[in-house]
């Protein structure tokens, strides 16, 4: 009789203190209640999501830990999970597939992490999912399709983003709303939807007019966590909530001229203006022989007027001929033409010949250097040593380096900057800087190659790197940049080849610092295939003096 009450407490005693059904992560707590099993992680520098997590979790909780990305499949295994709260890591990318396999999720945080955008697709995995809270992220963009995988939805919260400029026809197209909008006249039925929006820059032009009067229309059991939604912009109206504004319907651009056939003698100044009327504002190009011009003016006469002045200085007869102004906007586009003529002066003072301003002997400096590197572009700086730099103009030749024909681009005077967008990956680049009407110089070119296309992680936090770049050497690049003359001797070419040799004996040191946004980004695996290549060139190819165009970098390459 003994044994048996021992055997018996034995029992009781095993059953109280049994081994939970599966281990718990080092650092993370796990618990069980009513809502089944949890798994509880907090400041811990886990920085990714861990592959070993037990399949019976009902509710996971991992805040402060590091995450940076959701991979596909990230939580595939544990199929109960019904509540998933991710806040206050340091998430950038959502994978499409990153909820795969949480047919049984209901509740998702993402609140206080760095998504700038979200592939909403990601959600046909998840059709009972209620609970979306988004907020404090840097979302600018909410497309017509966001909510069509969330028909259970009834809480979203977008409040504390970077949206500007979203359109009705997004709620419209969510399937609870066409629906419920059938069902809530029915008596008795009940369902509130919560919506979160405040605190976003809403750009109240135009383009928000549909969702300004969405807003105004909404009513329960569409609930609005904060109906103060205000405008941060334009300028005229920053400031004001929704419901103080009356915003027109946007307008495709209607371009004019109050003179479009100007004649001036030579060497007057003049100066080109049009009229631009459009909603919502448009951007306005100045355009002369097929060839972009900058250094133009723009004044916002009025929410949808603007007009722009293009100053020619001291006209020239190469200044003659059509100049374009063209605007446009995403409703369309529009332009006008001005005839530019120089008039004639006395027989017994001819006209002067076509040709540049200043003479060709004159020795003007132009100063080139990459100042500034975006996503998928550069930003050009120089400057320049002449008799007039107030009244200069330059030419910019830009292209692929192997390209016969460079774009032209006329810059105007007081202008030191340009910035080239949508760069290709892999690909060899020429840009050359001349002064107006005057021939290429010796030193006035840069070649540089962009880097390999970066992954989707990095799309919005890495910026585009520069693999290698040839340039004048008197040119201020940052360090970790190599820079030779287009036309230079070897002995410019092996400084240059030493200075890579260094860089790559100190990349190593430099591996898993933060170089985010300067330009020593270069890979030490091609930092190393570049100066053995540029070694071995140099071997072989010792050519003196060698000056064709561009010749230095074609043996980089």
């Amino acid at each position: 009789m003994d044994m048996l009450y021992v055997a018996s407490q034995i029992a009781v005693l095993l059953y109280v203190f049994r081994p939970t059904s599966s281990t718990c992560l080092i650092g993370c707590t796990c618990t069980d209640d009513s809502l089944g099993r949890s798994l509880l992680c907090m400041e811990t520098s886990m920085g990714r999501i861990p592959e070993e997590i037990p399949r019976d979790f009902t509710k996971i909780r991992i805040e402060n830990c590091h995450l940076t990305e959701l991979p596909r499949g990230s939580f595939s295994k544990v199929g109960a999970l019904e509540y998933l709260w991710l806040n206050f890591n340091e998430i950038t990318v959502m994978n499409i597939k990153s909820l795969e396999g949480l047919t049984n999720l209901t509740e998702l945080r993402l609140q206080g992490n760095k998504l700038t955008s979200v592939p909403w697709t990601v959600f046909q995995d998840t059709p009972k999912l209620k609970i979306l809270d988004l907020k404090h992220n840097r979302l600018d963009v909410l497309p017509e399709h966001a909510l069509r995988h969330l028909p259970a939805l009834t809480y979203l919260d977008l409040s504390f983003n970077q949206l500007s400029v979203i359109t009705k026809d997004v709620f419209i197209s969510w399937p609870l709303y066409q629906i419920r909008e059938k069902q809530w006249g029915k008596e008795g039925l009940v369902s509130n939807v919560v919506l979160a929006l405040h605190d976003n820059p809403w750009m109240c032009d135009c383009r928000l007019k549909g969702f300004v009067e969405f807003i105004r229309t909404v009513t329960p059991p569409i609930i609005l966590m904060n109906s103060y939604l205000m405008c941060s912009g334009p300028a005229s109206l920053a400031g004001k909530f929704f419901h103080e504004i009356q915003l027109k319907t946007c307008m495709k651009p209607a371009v004019s001229a109050p003179e479009t056939n100007i004649t001036l003698p030579l060497g007057a100044n003049a100066t080109l203006r049009c009229l631009v009327k459009a909603r919502p504002s448009p951007t306005i190009h100045w355009m002369y022989s097929q060839k972009i011009i900058r250094g133009f003016t723009e004044t916002q006469i009025n929410e949808e007027t603007t007009v722009s002045h293009l100053v020619i200085p001291s006209l020239h007869l190469s200044d003659r001929g059509l100049y374009t102004c063209r605007a446009n906007n995403f409703i369309g586009n529009s332009s006008v033409s001005i005839a530019v003529n120089i008039s004639s002066y006395n027989s017994s003072f001819p006209l002067p010949l076509p040709g540049p301003i200043l003479s060709p002997d004159e020795n003007a400096f132009i100063d080139i250097r990459i100042a500034k590197q975006t996503v998928y572009g550069i930003t050009l700086e120089w400057r320049t040593a002449t008799e007039n730099p107030a009244e200069t103009w330059f030419t910019i030749h830009f292209g692929k380096y192997d390209s016969p024909k460079k774009e032209m681009i006329y810059i105007g005077p007081g202008i030191n900057s340009y910035s080239v967008s949508n760069l290709l990956p892999v690909t060899k680049y020429e840009v050359c800087i001349s002064l107006k009407n005057h021939p290429l110089r010796e030193g006035q070119c840069i070649v540089f190659m962009t880097g390999s296309d970066i992954s989707e992680l990095e799309q919005r936090e890495r910026l585009i790197h520069i693999i290698v770049i040839v340039c004048a050497m008197v040119l201020a690049v940052p360090a970790g940049m190599y820079a030779c003359t287009t036309e230079v001797r070897v002995g410019c070419l092996e400084r240059c080849v030493d200075l890579c040799k260094k860089h790559g004996t100190q990349g190593h040191n430099l591996r898993g610092t933060d170089r985010q946004g300067t330009f020593d980004s270069l890979q030490a695996a091609s930092d190393e295939g570049l100066c053995r290549d540029s070694e071995e060139k140099l071997k072989t190819e010792r050519k003196p003096d060698d000056r064709n165009k561009g010749g230095t970098a074609a043996q980089l390459y």
